[in-house]
């Protein structure tokens, strides 16, 4: 009986750093809003969503992307296993109507989430109607693969309401982690105070150019374009993968040869043959314009700020501006 007896307490002297080790491991980073110094775990949709995390969160978050980098967010299919993960974290941050697949994912696990859908102000798609017509059936199709609501999302490429969501994000990881609250709006401030240099930036580098039009892949730079007095043709509407009429492939060359354009813009994801075929009908160049839904090894900078600048310079040399 003695020998039982020393067995249970040697068991029970064992077990008690082990509850420990146990618990601690309860707050490793897998949820921070019980304890001031953990890390809170965050998902983020897709690329700018990301970095808005990362910058508004600093070193008190763990931020995942959705989205794989170098890959069409649009299409973004969330296997079970992230399902289960999103529903896990302390927070998603991501826009409602641009990716399907996160949209089921937040009705099914309802998790703790921050749209930003609600602060950016989307505009309407003027040309959603012609995206819809413009190539019979397989138009059709590929417009409901790629639903915006009849709003365009890239919202981003505005440098104002990128400042406007980290606002949002700031206050949704205030309510996560409220011990950490102003350094979250803090690290926002930081944030706005550097997009708004951008945004500068943008406004006095395009103030003197001697075009303003710009012919793009897709119409993924409307904000961009509202913001900084561009008008913006696309070769596709807001659905990358829609493939053109040849009565759209007439109005853009009249464009080209109506207002000077030196430059058919194109970018890293969608396939460039259309306009470099364009481009070389029409004898001039292309250059790519980065609509930063993503990074990938050939991004021109390492961040959304750096893209953004790159975007800037392509623009200028573009248009010819002083």
């Amino acid at each position: 009986m003695n020998y039982r007896r020393a067995l249970a307490a040697s068991a029970l002297v064992l077990a008690l750093p082990l509850a420990a080790c146990s618990a601690d491991g309860a707050n490793d980073g897998s949820g921070g809003s019980g304890d001031g110094d953990a890390t809170l775990s965050v998902m983020a949709s897709f690329y700018p969503l990301q970095f808005l995390a990362e910058r508004v969160g600093g070193d008190l978050v763990d931020v995942t992307s959705l989205a794989p980098a170098g890959t069409e967010p649009h299409d973004l299919e969330l296997s079970p296993a992230q399902v289960a993960a999103l529903g896990r974290a302390d927070l998603l941050v991501y826009l409602s109507d641009f990716q399907p697949s996160v949209d089921t994912a937040v009705q099914e696990v309802a998790p703790n989430a921050v749209d930003v859908h609600e602060v950016v102000h989307l505009t309407a798609d003027e040309h959603a109607d012609e995206d819809e017509h413009a190539d019979g059936e397989t138009e059709s199709a590929s417009t409901d693969e790629h639903d915006h609501s009849g709003e365009d999302p890239h919202f981003w490429l505005d440098p104002t309401r990128m400042a406007d969501a980290a606002d949002a994000v700031a206050d949704a990881l205030a309510e996560a982690d409220p011990a950490h609250a102003e350094e979250f709006r803090a690290n926002a401030d930081a944030l706005r105070t550097d997009l708004e240099a951008l945004d500068e930036r943008f406004r006095t580098g395009l103030a003197q150019c001697s075009g303003h039009v710009i012919v793009t892949s897709h119409e993924a730079y409307g904000y961009l374009a509202d913001r900084y007095g561009l008008e913006q043709v696309g070769i596709s509407g807001l659905d990358p993968e829609a493939e053109p009429s040849p009565a759209r492939l007439r109005e853009i060359q009249q464009v080209v040869r109506d207002e000077g354009v030196t430059t058919i813009f194109t970018e890293s994801l969608v396939n460039p043959k259309v306009a470099d075929v364009l481009a070389s009908d029409l004898g001039i160049t292309t250059a790519v314009l980065d609509p930063v839904e993503t990074l990938t090894k050939d991004s021109a900078g390492e961040d959304y700020l750096a893209v953004m600048t790159a975007n800037l310079e392509a623009l200028r040399t573009a248009l010819d501006c002083a």
